[in-house]
């Protein structure tokens, strides 16, 4: 596909513009006009007079004013790249919200730049108002209908051969989902994983006739370049999650969490891969007070965010040649996976307040944001489906802004499903904060959670009384525990070992691993 010059980029939106330009100037002679059917009662030389004043508003005062609307269009973003990749319902629901603030301020300008004898009566603003609202918005939803449909029928978006798209990690708490979504879209499916926490997640699909699963270590050159060969998509889920999971094993976490990912991209980039997205964590901000945004200052205090910030670099930087990352940047998850997990805080505490009848809360008052696993799936489907052309070098954040609580709220909100529950109180000297803002997925992809807190502690309620949990106090639920009784995951190759050491310590990316992504782009 040829890219689009920025001569033509130009030109269509030279073409949108007018595009606007016509539609409030057509609003606004209907209006007009309206006005003027209006007076056929009103004497010949009355009529007269009173249509050259129409005219004359229309020349002297509209006119000029007129251009304010597209500028108050490019203001809202609806001419920029990210628009074009927008959901249609938040396309037209913007739309009508900047053609409902351009007439108000149209209409004040006007009140305030002219005499109101040079202003036609209420009625015509009115009726240019309502004008202006649907068509704005309608034709928008006019040019889908008769064009991106049209296209979409013409040259479908799913390919004759399903897309095959590469889950590293695919058997872990968020792959595991992942990779049924994608089944369930019509996708081919690869996996590679070490299961270090076993088999089972994946058991249930692993005949699937689109399911591929391949037994490797994301730090091994060869099992790597096995897995990607052929693959266009990339979602990179592997890693040693949590800072205590982290804080037990230095060297390894800094392999799987981050040399791995050096590797990875060069292996990918020889490969011909287009898409890499990566699983980061809104822990990269650390601790603050303030409303958290993909544009601030990220202030990682753990070794677990600080690999994922180190990450993130590594990848952005590598952009380009036809390689385009995407880093998601996941709230603090909870719910119910294939692959279920009871290290994380609402998992635990609602285990606890089910089999002990008490929850322990220390520093109640510390802000998090929280995301169900389901919708941390659904955001990886929402990029891996949206144009390379928008989500390409984006970060986003991903969550929902009516789910940053503090641990207070979650303790109540338990103890709502749980009424027998008797919440603690515990002093700890650790007050980090953070909240975040989810602005960003919302307005481009159109990304909305679809699961509440409540949700999530209820769909655990039920596990529990199913059986289909019986004791969550097993290591296999708890990432830092399963390591501590098994040991972490040891590197196989020799070489390998080395590899990884020179990446971890941010070497240059060592010959071995150029060969192999050469012989992979071959």
């Amino acid at each position: 596909m040829i890219k689009k010059t920025w001569f033509s980029n130009l030109f269509d939106v030279a073409v949108r513009v007018l595009a606007d330009l016509v539609t409030v100037h057509v609003a606004m002679l209907f209006a007009l006009l309206f006005e003027a059917l209006k007076l056929k009662a009103v004497p010949t030389q009355s009529v007269s007079t009173y249509l050259t004043s129409l005219r004359s508003y229309y020349v002297n005062v509209f006119l000029p004013l007129s251009t304010l609307f597209p500028c108050a269009c490019a203001i809202s973003g609806l001419y920029t790249r990210t628009w074009r990749g927008t959901a249609m319902f938040l396309k037209l629901r913007r739309a009508a919200v900047t053609a409902v603030v351009s007439v108000l301020g149209l209409v004040i300008i006007s009140a305030v730049l002219y005499p109101s004898d040079a202003l036609p009566p209420y009625s015509t603003a009115a009726a240019f108002a309502i004008l202006v609202v649907i068509a704005t918005p309608g034709v928008r939803w006019l040019k889908y209908w008769a064009f991106e449909s049209e296209r979409a029928h013409r040259y479908p978006t799913e390919p004759p051969v399903p897309e095959t798209i590469l889950v590293v990690g695919g058997a872990g708490y968020i792959g595991s989902i992942v990779t049924r979504k994608l089944l369930d879209r019509g996708y081919r499916v690869r996996v590679l994983d070490s299961l270090v926490y076993g088999a089972s997640p994946i058991e249930e699909i692993v005949r699937h006739p689109r399911f591929k699963f391949l037994r490797g270590d994301c730090r091994n050159i060869q099992d790597v370049v096995r897995a990607m060969t052929g693959v266009r998509a990339i979602v990179h889920l592997a890693a040693i999650v949590g800072d205590p999971a982290c804080d037990r094993d230095h060297k390894t976490a800094r392999e799987i969490n981050y040399a791995a990912t050096r590797m990875m991209i060069e292996i990918a980039k020889g490969e011909g891969v287009r898409r890499f997205v990566f699983a980061s964590s809104c822990s990269v901000y650390g601790a603050s007070d303030e409303l958290m945004t993909e544009d601030s200052e990220v202030s990682p205090v753990s070794l677990y965010a600080k690999t994922k910030v180190d990450s993130e670099k590594e990848l952005l930087t590598a952009m380009g040649d036809g390689f385009h990352p995407t880093i998601l940047r996941f709230s603090t998850i909870f719910g119910l996976s294939p692959r279920p997990r009871f290290d994380l805080v609402v998992n635990l505490l609602t285990a606890k307040a089910m089999k002990d009848g008490v929850v322990t809360i220390f520093n109640g008052e510390q802000w998090r944001p929280f995301l169900h696993v389901g919708d941390a799936a659904e955001s990886i489907i929402r990029v891996l489906e949206a144009p390379v052309e928008v989500v390409g070098g984006q970060t986003y954040n991903v969550g929902d802004d009516g789910l940053n609580y503090t641990l207070g709220d979650l303790a109540r909100r338990i103890n709502d499903v749980f009424p027998d529950t008797r919440i603690e109180h515990v002093h700890n000297s650790d007050r980090r904060n953070y909240r975040v803002s989810f602005r960003k997925i919302k307005t481009e992809l159109g990304f909305f959670c679809s699961k509440t807190l409540e949700d999530g502690i209820k769909e655990l309620k039920v596990a529990f009384e199913n059986g289909l949990i019986m004791d969550y106090h097993l290591p296999l639920y708890s990432n830092v525990k399963f390591l501590q009784q098994y040991g972490s995951p040891l590197q196989q190759d020799e070489v390998g070992a080395q590899v990884m050491a020179a990446l971890a310590q941010r070497a240059e990316v060592p010959e071995l691993v150029k060969v192999f992504s050469a012989e992979a782009g071959d």
